[in-house]
């Protein structure tokens, strides 16, 4: 079965530097987000064992936002120092074994992920993304899922699990997030309106828009005041939280994991002090030697 696993590069990179701390290798060097993130993606490689990998990175905000919402992501702080040069790092680490990674100027990686995964769905292939993100769940259909990492389980999560954690269908996730807002990207909601009752309005309307259309048909006098007030902003905030399109291609050639750089791996290895992964990396060298003999 044709299997594409497509990694959200920055929220793996900082869970990794957050979730590990004080690593460092034989030169002083933080390393705590590299090691992070290799044994993350080796536990999900081992798990959905895809053929097809691509890790995709932020290239910066998009400017079509920006514009249309100036305090856009604006709240978000530095990346702190210790971690950015380990994205430089992780990259050696991936070119090393054999994995394609993508980072466009100005684009940001959700808005590839999403161009990526609807063209491989379309094309027939399982893609499964890897994000905590929850604007990727307006992507879910038959043939697209989520890795989420804060589910402990390790579900692909399907429409059931939208549902359960969002109350409404994945297509009805942006018209959610358009009315509670967003804050972790700084993007505000109706006032009064969360989640539960975002999904009520959803579900009594079907979509923001027949919403706007119908007020008068909201019984609280009070939310339909919000509503009103906030109508402009919603519709503004749907066209934020929506995933753009994005130029890209889906080249299964160019996705297809290529065979690790064994000589790389062990040098990359040493220079972080990863001793555990050089003793994996030779006990694997001798056993394809063996197996030759």
């Amino acid at each position: 079965m044709n299997r594409l696993l497509i990694v959200d590069g920055h929220a793996y990179a900082y869970r990794a530097f957050h979730a590990i701390r004080d690593l460092r290798g034989p030169a002083g060097r933080p390393t705590n987000a590299i090691y992070g993130f290799i044994k993350m993606l080796e536990k999900m490689r081992s798990g959905l064992e895809p053929a097809h990998l691509m890790v995709v990175w932020d290239g910066g905000l998009s400017a079509e936002r920006r514009m249309a919402w100036p305090e856009y992501k604006a709240q978000r702080p530095e990346m702190p120092g210790d971690l950015r040069p380990q994205l430089d790092e992780i990259e050696s680490y991936l070119a090393a074994a054999g994995i394609m990674s993508y980072c466009g100027d100005g684009v940001e990686a959700d808005d590839y992920i999403a161009c990526l995964a609807r063209h491989a769905a379309d094309a027939g292939w399982n893609v499964v993304i890897a994000s905590s993100d929850k604007d990727f769940m307006q992507l879910v259909s038959a043939r697209i899922g989520l890795l989420n990492p804060n589910d402990k389980t390790g579900t692909i999560w399907t429409h059931a699990q939208v549902r359960a954690k969002a109350g409404v269908e994945p297509e009805q996730v942006a018209d959610w997030l358009a009315l509670m807002g967003d804050a972790v990207d700084n993007i505000p909601g109706v006032p009064g309106v969360g989640p539960k009752t975002a999904a009520e309005l959803l579900k009594q309307f079907g979509s923001v828009t027949v919403l706007l259309e119908r007020l008068a048909e909201v019984k609280s006098d009070k939310l339909r005041a919000a509503l009103q007030v906030s109508a402009a902003a919603v519709q503004r905030n749907l066209k934020l939280v929506q995933l753009q399109s994005v130029p890209c291609e889906f080249a299964p050639a160019q996705l297809a994991v290529r065979p690790a750089d064994r000589e790389r791996l062990h040098e990359l290895f040493r220079r972080w002090g990863f001793k555990g992964m050089i003793e994996t990396l030779d006990r694997q060298r001798s056993e394809q030697q063996a197996e030759l003999i």
